[in-house]
């Protein structure tokens, strides 16, 4: 199973500098508490959290948390990747058709699914991401 859910920028290879990096599959135990959350600014108020994997270079699980009142644009990842929301509320919107989505939610977006996402409400929206592939933004016309 895989997350991932973005905005429209680039991470750059200094943004992961320093941060875990675990193999996927026979590895340690790995136990983080909230506190232990390394977050890195990514631009535009977003901010992620990596828990394993890399993610520029391949499969990785990450936090990724979106700023009250952001609007991203349309886009599309090249890996797939599945995300639960944990926190907050947004509207994802896949075509024509919106998904109010709140803690506990669960998307898929596979395959170059085009989408884009809305804060809703207050609060900050933090997803649980897990990414098939390198972590990109790739953005519609």
């Amino acid at each position: 199973m895989t997350f991932k859910h973005a905005i429209a920028i680039s991470i750059s290879v200094a943004l992961m500098a320093g941060s875990p990096t675990l193999t996927f599959g026979a590895g340690p135990t790995v136990v983080m508490t909230k506190a232990d959350l390394k977050w890195k600014d990514m631009g535009n108020g977003v901010e992620a959290a990596p828990v394993s994997g890399d993610m520029e270079k391949g499969a990785s699980r990450f936090f990724l948390k979106y700023p009250v009142g952001l609007v991203t644009p349309r886009h599309h990842h090249s890996a797939d990747h599945y995300a639960t929301v944990v926190s907050g509320t947004i509207t994802l919107t896949m075509g024509s058709k919106e998904y109010k989505l709140g803690p506990g939610a669960y998307f898929a977006l596979t395959k170059k699914a085009s989408h884009t996402a809305k804060v809703e409400g207050n609060e900050e929206a933090v997803f649980f991401i897990q990414a098939d592939g390198p972590w990109n933004v790739v953005m519609e016309k």
